[in-house]
């Protein structure tokens, strides 16, 4: 940390909203399914009429005490539902249910690594809430000064993560959110995606001179909807309230947008504090009572998380910690890594596959219903195994086989890209590339050694990379050292 950095301390909360994968709605039986025409799924209940009464969902319950027990939470036994007064256009009810002072899970913690160093950010509160309705405006089919109104979101389960405000930087604030995103998806209780409004989040910040320890006036930045667009806003408030700082100006609490576009904020409006939404128990819904049993059933159903398969992937099957986090990135992507793994024989091979040419094709082949690529892939690692094709020749073959939708068997008779491993065909080709390059031979000879990987080179080139490397290098080893 520079000098000018250590005269300011800053200071980040966030509140991350994560809306739940389930099939109907936190207090109604309406659809939660994406895409729906507007305004569709909608009922009583969400709409707010009067007479209409919540229903509590059971799995987002269960959903809650996963990530609570994730993140090493206290699960409260007796928690309380509670509404939250305001008015919006998006919100017909003119308050939205959700936890107070009384939440499902309280004091956890998630563990974040940072340049090489783990640190815990602790976590202050994880509640059950209902979504809003979302307004549509800026929209090509909107017109202007208009905002319409769809409803099919309101009353759309979340989770709210609530941080204590001991993150230090927006390197950290990112670390955290990518950290949280992978154990929902690992939990399998969202799909976590900023760009698509299923994971949002919320920063408060405040900047202090490092001689003080009081809490100075915090900004909340709403509408970050990527990694990037947190990092950015987290970076641009940063130098916004040192240059208040600087100057000697007041700076007061207030809530505003990240505008991406730009790369600044704009204001929205005052802060509020818990006194302005009147919070009070909600009359309608019951005291939600918890029992041990529920938890501990819940508990030994708990998948292995991102942290503990790490560990294991590099202890079991010897993988690079860089390697083992890159196959952890997705549960598809680390379940079918060890599925490949375990058909071929050879972990180190499959973890070598999946990192420098699955990749490339994940997103269409995890969402490939008519042709069994997993098979596929095992069929290209034997035949690199038993030497039949090289690695420059697998990715070709694959690359066809993701195409057409063949087998590896179909394109490699069709094709040329069988290996070479005859031992007499690669001495008759190496001794021609040799005899084509007399000046740089005569170069080798005279000690410039480094001229031998532009002889194996040669050799790669005349046989359209499908020598068996290994082999030709040791041919050309013999050939050289004789002449």
């Amino acid at each position: 940390m520079s000098e000018p950095e250590k005269k300011y301390r800053v200071t980040i909360g966030l509140e991350v909203h994560a809306q739940l994968n389930t099939k109907s709605k936190l207090f109604c039986s309406c659809s939660t399914k994406f895409g729906a025409p507007p305004n569709t799924h909608t009922c009583p209940v969400c709409l707010g009429l009067p007479g209409a009464l919540p229903v509590l969902n059971q799995q987002a319950v269960e959903s809650a005490i996963k990530l609570g027990l994730a993140t090493q939470c206290h699960i409260a036994e007796k928690s309380v539902f509670a509404r939250k007064n305001y008015f919006y256009p998006d919100l017909p009810k003119g308050y939205q249910i959700t936890q107070f002072d009384r939440p499902i899970c309280q004091s956890g913690f998630l563990e974040i690594e940072q340049r090489g160093k783990r640190k815990k950010i602790a976590i202050e509160r994880i509640h059950l809430e209902e979504d809003a309705g979302k307004s549509i405006h800026n929209e090509p089919f909107v017109p202007s000064e208009t905002t319409l109104i769809d409803l099919n979101r309101c009353g759309i389960p979340l989770l709210e993560i609530v941080t204590h405000p001991e993150i230090e930087n927006p390197e950290e604030a990112v670390q955290f959110v990518r950290h949280l995103q992978l154990l929902l998806r690992y939990l399998r209780i969202s799909d976590a995606n900023l760009e698509e409004g299923s994971l949002r989040c919320d920063a408060n910040i405040s900047v202090r001179l490092s001689t003080t320890n009081k809490l100075t006036a915090k900004t909340e930045i709403k509408n970050l909807n990527s990694l990037k667009a947190l990092s950015r806003a987290l970076i641009y408030e940063i130098d916004f309230q040192k240059q208040l700082i600087i100057s000697g100006k007041r700076h007061t609490s207030a809530t505003v947008l990240w505008d991406e576009k730009s790369r600044k904020t704009r204001p929205m409006r005052s802060k509020e504090t818990a006194h302005d939404y009147r919070y009070f128990p909600e009359p309608d819904l019951p005291p939600l009572i918890i029992g041990t049993d529920l938890i501990s059933k819940i508990k030994a159903k708990l998948p292995e998380l991102p942290g503990e398969k790490t560990r294991r992937f590099i202890s079991k099957y010897h993988l690079t910690a860089a390697d083992a986090e890159i196959l952890i990135e997705s549960p598809d992507r680390a379940d079918f890594f060890e599925r490949l793994g375990a058909k071929i024989g050879d972990a180190q091979l499959a973890g070598k596959w999946v990192i420098q040419e699955f990749l490339r094709y994940e997103k269409k082949l995890l969402i490939e219903k008519n042709w069994d690529w997993e098979t596929s892939c095992a069929e290209i690692l034997l035949l690199i195994k038993n030497r039949s094709v090289n690695w420059g020749g697998a990715k070709k073959i694959f690359a066809e086989m993701v195409t057409s939708k063949r087998s590896a068997a179909e394109v490699l008779q069709e094709s040329h890209f069988s290996q070479i491993n005859d031992t007499e065909k690669l001495t008759e080709i190496i001794r021609q590339v040799i005899y084509e390059n007399e000046d740089a031979l005569a170069q080798y000879q005279s000690g410039k050694q480094q001229l031998f990987h532009f002889f194996f080179g040669q050799v790669m080139q005349k046989t359209s990379g499908q020598a068996d490397p290994k082999l030709a290098n040791e041919i050309l080893k013999k050939i050289l050292a004789t002449m």
